[in-house]
């Protein structure tokens, strides 16, 4: 099917099939572009009167854009399969329109002619070009592209039928990586209702009653977590002295870390780390394996536990087992996460939020059977798994797709038509 072409010519992007050609997007034969115009303030509405109103990249889905405004009297309108492109913070960003729409200062409308140039080529070329624009882009407040400088762009034109036969290839990745994302997001909503089921009823309970944390299982009791755990506080080592950071071997961890986790509870390694200078000089706790993180300033409520020793800045507290065999940490990792919002909520501070020792030490837990903890910990682990080999694949899936396109759409590699 694929075979690597041999017969190439140089052009203004460097090596193409010589039945190729190099054009402008201003070129008249190929496209119409349309620059967006936002409409007076007063003609926005939620109510969907008029047309759809998309301003810039804020809306743009992971396949459509999501209006969730509309215009009773639009300026310049994009048609059904425009490609929309966004020209302003950021510039490069690319999506179709599934409808038509208004489209407002931070967009362009790029209306392929459907003789020439296929809407889908022209969208999968773009958006892998997005360098290509940001480099193009002026502005010291924030960055924007000129039509001008849209319309000199240049792009590879092959004939519409092998246009429209590299598009079916792409089509055939995009489709799989979409079904993976849906069972993405399938498994995503069974694991928020397990943990709602299983973190406020546990496995087998019938009596249940109300508590401070709402309502739990009759045999449950309710502590604070200092009675389960040590509350550390963490601290960032001088990054003027280089002892404390060269060839450093101890994990040192951040909000940052933890935002990274995407969705998993264990933490092995941290992008920085210091050195046992650094924690002898600087009396920061060395967390022991098993312990929990939890990033409590910009944002609050990251959670993890440690695979490896640990240590942490000040945007994070530990939480040390006072009773391993009473403790599950990542039970109660879980029952942290699933009350992210309430930790917010008792968070203080008007710049930014932020949790303080006082206010975890007396945040309230269950009190549940160890073998209860380490049951519902392990049924939503399985979870857990289920959902990083799933991103794993879509990741996969979509490097794959990458790699094609700098093939395909550049005629490295070339599509034998059937």
């Amino acid at each position: 099917m694929f075979y690597r072409e041999t017969e190439l010519q140089d052009s203004s992007l460097g090596k193409i099939p010589r039945e190729w050609d190099v054009r402008e997007l201003g070129d008249k034969t190929l496209t119409d572009i349309v620059a967006g115009q936002s409409p007076p303030s007063s003609t926005y509405n939620k109510k969907r009167l008029g047309l759809p109103f998309l301003q810039g990249k804020m809306e743009f889905g992971e396949m459509f854009p999501s209006p969730t405004t509309y215009c009773s009297e639009p300026i310049k309108v994009a048609e059904k399969n425009d490609i929309l492109l966004s020209v302003r913070a950021p510039v490069g960003d690319v999506n179709i329109a599934p409808f038509e729409c208004c489209i407002g200062r931070g967009l362009a409308a790029i209306r392929a002619k459907a003789d020439k140039l296929d809407h889908l080529f022209l969208f999968y070329y773009l958006g892998r070009e997005g360098r290509r624009f940001e480099a193009l882009s002026t502005g010291s407040t924030f960055k924007a592209i000129r039509i001008h400088e849209i319309e000199k762009f240049s792009i590879p034109v092959p004939s519409v039928e092998e246009q429209r036969t590299v598009v079916g290839v792409l089509g055939i990745v995009d489709l799989a990586v979409a079904k993976t994302g849906e069972v993405i997001a399938k498994t995503e909503r069974l694991k928020k209702g397990l943990m709602q089921e299983l973190l406020t009823k546990g496995i087998g309970h019938k009596e249940h009653r109300q508590t401070p944390i709402g309502k739990i299982p009759e045999e449950w009791q309710v502590r604070k977590v200092s009675d389960f755990f040590v509350v550390e506080t963490g601290t960032t080592p001088s990054t003027k002295k280089e002892e404390y950071w060269r060839n450093g071997t101890i994990n040192w961890i951040t909000p940052t870390d933890l935002s990274e986790l995407n969705g998993k509870i264990q933490i092995r390694n941290s992008e920085r780390r210091i050195t046992e200078k650094a924690t002898k000089d600087t009396s920061l706790t060395l967390m022991p394996k098993g312990s929990i993180i939890i990033s409590t300033r910009a944002p609050v409520g990251y959670v993890a536990v440690l695979e490896e020793p640990a240590t942490f800045n000040q945007g994070c507290k530990g939480l040390i087992p006072k009773n391993s065999h009473e403790v599950c940490s990542e039970f109660y990792c879980y029952y942290l996460l699933s009350k992210k919002q309430m930790l917010q909520n008792i968070s203080g501070g008007s710049t930014f939020k932020e949790l303080s020792k006082q206010r975890l030490e007396a945040f309230y837990l269950p009190t549940l059977p160890f073998s209860e903890q380490e049951r519902i910990a392990e049924i939503l682990s399985t979870v857990d798994s289920k959902l990083e080999l799933e991103r794993n694949e879509k990741a996969k899936l979509e490097r794959a797709k990458r790699g094609l396109m700098d093939l395909l759409l550049t005629g490295k590699v070339r599509v034998k038509e059937d």
